[in-house]
């Protein structure tokens, strides 16, 4: 199916770009997340005459994600968890765990975007990951896990 971006999305093009997808792809997550059109012709029509509002829109959304990436960067998220004596964790930190944290701080920030490459946080300690705030925009965060002993 081809489609018409509405957004930049990682990995597929750019505001505007008109590109072919699978079936599946267009009608379960770019349409209804908002970020793709079918690519009509009378929908490329009205993108066209849409353009400038749209790439004001997506300049406001990137220069707001970078504000908030020079805030946020360099910061450290303390964690505490129940663990054994060893540094194991009874449980784990997820991305749920270390978002609900970042907006306890203040930030705006969704579970989608905090990238965990290697998986929950199983041990204690200092773990280097990064936040995805926009397709552009990464920041590297610190998170302190501390361990609470049962």
């Amino acid at each position: 199916m081809q489609v018409i971006l509405m957004e930049k999305v990682a990995n597929l093009g750019d505001l505007g770009a008109v590109v072919r997808v699978k079936d599946g792809y267009a009608r379960n997550f770019l349409i209804p997340q908002r970020m793709a059109r079918r690519a009509t012709a009378d929908a490329i029509a009205e993108f066209e005459a849409r353009r400038a509002e749209l790439e004001k829109a997506a300049a406001a959304k990137l220069a707001a994600a970078q504000a908030q990436a020079d805030k946020m960067s360099g910061q450290t998220v303390k964690i505490s968890q129940k663990a054994g004596v060893d540094g194991r964790l009874f449980g784990s930190v997820t991305n749920h765990d270390i978002a609900e944290a970042l907006v306890k701080l203040g930030f705006t920030v969704d579970k989608a975007q905090v990238r965990m490459p290697q998986g929950p946080l199983k041990t204690t300690g200092d773990h280097p990951l990064t936040v995805a705030l926009h397709t552009d925009v990464a920041v590297e965060i610190n998170v302190a896990v501390v361990g609470e002993q049962a």
